[in-house]
């Protein structure tokens, strides 16, 4: 069980906390149901202080099928001083998260794995996701890809890198690596992780056709990206959702 940072002073601090730290817990849970997991590696986080830099993180090495709200670490992105502590978090997600909380009000929170296709699409000499469908088009534009692969991610120089190359964009194709998704909620993140993960499974598999791609100009491509802005709360919905199938097979995410 995590130690608080600091003592919580008011109710409504505490409780939108807990329900960050179950949405977070559930989060992880999912990225188990939709394979996306691997061994105990990968991490996510999510900012508890409007700064950003007060955020919650997976404890070093453990499994996402066994995460628990309760089990998340309160950590503080300008104090690396945990890490020579007893509870210290895996080095490359410190690495990566402690440098995008530190630098990217706008990365609330912020889901970095590697999931099957989207990593194999990172793996490509353009690993960009081409407007070929509905799905690939609503990520036209608006992802930023990171060429800079520069091995682990366990140096601050590597962490600064990483934030320095989300820029203002929501997603990271990381090249060679994988993909990290940032939002205001765990709601949107995970949106744009099923949503990324989806995408690039469309693109492996209309490449392995071995036939040329199909796509949309850049005025059809920008049109469906910009429809699929007016269904951003299906996020919310299809969240809430998911964690009613986790409720019906094990809700111990919530403890």
């Amino acid at each position: 069980m995590s130690t608080p940072l600091k003592t919580r002073d008011h109710q409504s601090t505490d409780a939108s906390e807990q329900q960050l730290r179950i949405d977070l817990a559930a989060a992880f849970r999912l990225a188990v149901h939709f394979d996306w997991h691997e061994s105990i590696a990968n991490h996510f986080s999510a900012a508890v202080s409007a700064d950003g830099k007060q955020f919650l993180l997976n404890p070093k090495w453990m499994h996402f099928s066994l995460v628990k709200a309760s089990d998340l670490l309160l950590l503080d992105a300008d104090d690396d001083s945990v890490m020579q502590g007893p509870n210290a978090p895996e080095p490359t997600a410190w690495c990566i998260h402690g440098a995008v909380h530190a630098r990217l009000p706008h990365a609330k929170v912020l889901l970095h794995c590697h999931p099957p296709y989207a990593t194999a699409l990172s793996t490509l000499k353009d690993p960009t996701i081409k407007p070929i469908d509905q799905n690939t088009a609503r990520f036209f534009n608006r992802i930023a890809v990171d060429l800079e692969f520069g091995g682990l991610a366990d140096d601050d120089q590597e962490g600064i890198r990483i934030a320095n190359a989300f820029g203002e964009s929501s997603i990271l194709m990381m090249g060679n690596h994988g993909v990290s998704c940032a939002a205001e909620t765990v709601a949107e993140a995970f949106e744009h992780l099923y949503y990324v993960e989806r995408a690039a499974k469309t693109m492996m598999l209309a490449y392995a056709a071995g036939q040329p791609l199909s796509i949309l100009s850049d005025e059809l491509a920008e049109k469906t990206a910009l429809g699929w802005e007016l269904y951003s709360d299906s996020a919310f919905a299809h969240f809430e959702q998911l964690k009613q199938i986790l409720d019906k097979s094990d809700p111990s995410y919530r403890d």
